[in-house]
Protein backbone atom coordinates (compact mmCIF):
# COMPACT_ATOMS: atom_id res chain seq x y z
CA UNK A 1 0.00 0.00 0.00
CA UNK A 2 2.59 2.87 0.40
CA UNK A 3 3.01 5.00 -2.46
CA UNK A 4 -0.19 4.03 -3.92
CA UNK A 5 -4.39 4.05 -3.38
CA UNK A 6 -5.82 0.58 -2.71
CA UNK A 7 -9.13 -0.15 -2.69
CA UNK A 8 -11.57 -0.72 0.22
CA UNK A 9 -14.01 -3.10 1.10
CA UNK A 10 -17.85 -1.46 0.24
CA UNK A 11 -16.29 1.07 -2.13
CA UNK A 12 -13.67 4.16 -1.53
CA UNK A 13 -9.17 3.63 -1.33
CA UNK A 14 -6.82 3.95 0.81
CA UNK A 15 -3.32 4.86 1.08
CA UNK A 16 -0.21 4.73 3.58
CA UNK A 17 1.14 8.52 4.32
CA UNK A 18 3.89 9.19 6.14
CA UNK A 19 4.25 12.86 7.85
CA UNK A 20 6.89 14.39 4.71
CA UNK A 21 3.69 13.03 2.29
CA UNK A 22 1.45 14.74 4.05
CA UNK A 23 2.51 18.06 4.61
CA UNK A 24 3.77 17.88 1.29
CA UNK A 25 0.27 17.31 -0.10
CA UNK A 26 -1.33 19.91 2.97
CA UNK A 27 0.98 22.24 1.39
CA UNK A 28 0.05 21.85 -2.06
CA UNK A 29 -3.85 21.66 -1.66
CA UNK A 30 -3.28 25.30 0.49
CA UNK A 31 -1.46 26.92 -2.18
CA UNK A 32 -4.24 25.45 -4.77
CA UNK A 33 -6.75 27.12 -2.69
CA UNK A 34 -4.93 30.57 -2.26
CA UNK A 35 -4.32 30.44 -6.17
CA UNK A 36 -8.10 29.98 -6.77
CA UNK A 37 -9.19 32.64 -4.29
CA UNK A 38 -12.37 32.82 -2.56
CA UNK A 39 -15.80 32.67 -3.79
CA UNK A 40 -17.99 35.52 -4.96
CA UNK A 41 -20.38 35.09 -1.64
CA UNK A 42 -16.91 35.28 0.85
CA UNK A 43 -16.41 38.65 -0.55
CA UNK A 44 -19.55 39.68 -0.16
CA UNK A 45 -20.49 37.90 3.36
CA UNK A 46 -23.60 40.33 4.10
CA UNK A 47 -25.50 38.74 0.76
CA UNK A 48 -26.26 35.06 0.98
CA UNK A 49 -27.31 34.89 -2.37
CA UNK A 50 -24.30 36.42 -3.87
CA UNK A 51 -22.92 33.63 -5.00
CA UNK A 52 -25.84 31.94 -6.64
CA UNK A 53 -26.48 34.91 -9.18
CA UNK A 54 -23.01 36.51 -9.33
CA UNK A 55 -21.69 36.10 -12.54
CA UNK A 56 -18.42 34.43 -13.17
CA UNK A 57 -15.35 36.63 -15.06
CA UNK A 58 -15.42 36.54 -19.10
CA UNK A 59 -11.96 36.54 -19.72
CA UNK A 60 -9.16 33.99 -19.30
CA UNK A 61 -7.13 34.47 -15.73
CA UNK A 62 -4.18 36.44 -16.27
CA UNK A 63 -1.77 33.72 -14.07
CA UNK A 64 -0.83 30.54 -16.30
CA UNK A 65 -1.68 28.24 -14.14
CA UNK A 66 -5.21 29.15 -13.64
CA UNK A 67 -5.61 29.45 -17.32
CA UNK A 68 -4.91 25.86 -17.53
CA UNK A 69 -7.22 24.88 -14.68
CA UNK A 70 -10.03 27.33 -16.28
CA UNK A 71 -9.15 26.93 -20.43
CA UNK A 72 -11.41 28.77 -23.08
CA UNK A 73 -14.59 26.26 -23.46
CA UNK A 74 -14.17 26.88 -27.42
CA UNK A 75 -11.70 26.79 -30.06
CA UNK A 76 -8.77 24.25 -30.93
CA UNK A 77 -5.28 25.51 -29.35
CA UNK A 78 -3.61 23.52 -32.24
CA UNK A 79 -5.33 25.28 -34.87
CA UNK A 80 -5.03 29.01 -36.41
CA UNK A 81 -8.49 30.14 -37.10
CA UNK A 82 -9.20 32.83 -39.48
CA UNK A 83 -9.75 36.61 -38.07
CA UNK A 84 -13.86 36.25 -37.74
CA UNK A 85 -13.78 32.72 -36.38
CA UNK A 86 -11.41 33.44 -33.90
CA UNK A 87 -13.58 36.36 -32.79
CA UNK A 88 -16.23 33.73 -32.42
CA UNK A 89 -14.65 31.53 -30.60
CA UNK A 90 -13.40 34.08 -28.16
CA UNK A 91 -17.06 35.40 -27.96
CA UNK A 92 -18.49 32.04 -27.47
CA UNK A 93 -15.87 31.04 -24.97
CA UNK A 94 -16.08 34.15 -22.87
CA UNK A 95 -20.28 34.02 -22.74
CA UNK A 96 -19.56 29.88 -21.50
CA UNK A 97 -17.03 31.31 -18.84
CA UNK A 98 -19.32 33.90 -17.26
CA UNK A 99 -21.78 31.53 -16.42
CA UNK A 100 -20.11 28.27 -15.69
CA UNK A 101 -16.63 29.72 -14.15
CA UNK A 102 -17.55 30.62 -10.68
CA UNK A 103 -19.19 27.09 -9.93
CA UNK A 104 -15.99 25.23 -11.45
CA UNK A 105 -14.21 27.15 -8.82
CA UNK A 106 -16.82 26.17 -6.16
CA UNK A 107 -15.82 22.54 -7.39
CA UNK A 108 -11.82 22.75 -6.69
CA UNK A 109 -12.35 24.33 -4.07
CA UNK A 110 -14.61 21.93 -2.22
CA UNK A 111 -11.89 19.33 -3.36
CA UNK A 112 -8.86 21.03 -1.78
CA UNK A 113 -10.53 21.65 1.05
CA UNK A 114 -11.39 18.14 1.74
CA UNK A 115 -7.86 16.57 1.08
CA UNK A 116 -7.09 19.30 3.76
CA UNK A 117 -9.80 18.26 6.06
CA UNK A 118 -9.21 14.64 6.23
CA UNK A 119 -5.17 15.17 6.20
CA UNK A 120 -5.90 17.05 9.28
CA UNK A 121 -8.12 14.37 10.64
CA UNK A 122 -5.28 11.93 9.64
CA UNK A 123 -2.63 14.21 11.48
CA UNK A 124 -4.83 14.42 14.81
CA UNK A 125 -5.30 10.83 14.80
CA UNK A 126 -1.56 9.75 14.52
CA UNK A 127 2.31 10.01 14.70
CA UNK A 128 4.58 8.78 11.99
CA UNK A 129 2.37 8.55 9.43
CA UNK A 130 -0.95 6.54 8.77
CA UNK A 131 -3.59 5.01 6.45
CA UNK A 132 -5.95 7.10 4.98
CA UNK A 133 -9.19 5.63 4.39
CA UNK A 134 -11.27 7.74 1.84
CA UNK A 135 -15.15 6.95 1.29
CA UNK A 136 -16.03 6.77 -2.00
CA UNK A 137 -17.49 10.67 -2.30
CA UNK A 138 -13.91 11.85 -1.26
CA UNK A 139 -12.07 9.36 -3.28
CA UNK A 140 -13.15 11.51 -6.23
CA UNK A 141 -12.79 14.42 -4.16
CA UNK A 142 -8.96 13.49 -3.96
CA UNK A 143 -9.13 12.67 -7.37
CA UNK A 144 -9.90 15.81 -8.33
CA UNK A 145 -7.50 17.36 -6.28
CA UNK A 146 -4.51 15.41 -7.03
CA UNK A 147 -5.66 16.40 -11.09
CA UNK A 148 -5.91 19.94 -10.48
CA UNK A 149 -2.25 19.96 -8.32
CA UNK A 150 -0.89 18.04 -11.32
CA UNK A 151 -2.12 20.72 -14.08
CA UNK A 152 -1.09 23.32 -11.23
CA UNK A 153 2.80 22.04 -10.66
CA UNK A 154 2.82 20.88 -15.03
CA UNK A 155 1.82 24.46 -15.98
CA UNK A 156 4.78 25.95 -13.48
CA UNK A 157 7.07 23.19 -14.80
CA UNK A 158 5.92 24.00 -18.67
CA UNK A 159 4.73 20.86 -19.58
CA UNK A 160 2.40 20.40 -22.52
CA UNK A 161 2.91 16.58 -23.94
CA UNK A 162 4.78 14.06 -22.83
CA UNK A 163 7.63 14.93 -24.36
CA UNK A 164 8.08 17.17 -21.70
CA UNK A 165 7.16 14.54 -19.16
CA UNK A 166 9.98 12.45 -20.27
CA UNK A 167 12.51 15.20 -20.45
CA UNK A 168 12.07 15.55 -16.15
CA UNK A 169 13.64 12.31 -15.71
CA UNK A 170 16.33 13.29 -17.23
CA UNK A 171 16.79 16.20 -15.41
CA UNK A 172 20.48 16.41 -12.86
CA UNK A 173 19.53 16.23 -8.83
CA UNK A 174 21.11 19.85 -8.92
CA UNK A 175 18.52 21.42 -11.16
CA UNK A 176 16.52 24.11 -9.25
CA UNK A 177 13.16 22.57 -10.96
CA UNK A 178 13.91 18.89 -9.54
CA UNK A 179 11.57 18.45 -5.86
CA UNK A 180 8.66 20.40 -8.53
CA UNK A 181 9.65 17.57 -10.64
CA UNK A 182 9.43 15.13 -8.21
CA UNK A 183 5.90 16.18 -6.45
CA UNK A 184 4.67 15.99 -9.86
CA UNK A 185 5.64 12.36 -10.88
CA UNK A 186 4.80 11.29 -7.36
CA UNK A 187 1.59 13.11 -7.65
CA UNK A 188 0.85 11.33 -11.13
CA UNK A 189 1.68 7.75 -9.22
CA UNK A 190 -0.91 8.57 -6.59
CA UNK A 191 -3.56 9.76 -9.08
CA UNK A 192 -3.18 6.86 -11.30
CA UNK A 193 -3.46 4.37 -8.49
CA UNK A 194 -6.66 6.58 -7.39
CA UNK A 195 -8.00 5.93 -10.76
CA UNK A 196 -7.30 2.24 -10.79
CA UNK A 197 -9.00 2.03 -7.63
CA UNK A 198 -12.13 3.00 -8.43
CA UNK A 199 -12.02 1.56 -12.02
CA UNK A 200 -15.35 -0.74 -11.65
Amino acid sequence: MPGHFEPLPGGGAAVALDDVEISIIRSLAVQLLELIGPGPAEETPEDPLAELFAEGPSEPPADPVLRRLFPDAYGDPEATPGPQAAEEQRAHSSEFRRYTENDLRAGKRESALAVIRSLDVLMSAGDGGAVLKLAPEESKQWLGALNDLRLAIGSRLDISDEDDTDLLYRLPDEDPRKPMVMAYLWLGGLQESLVATLMP
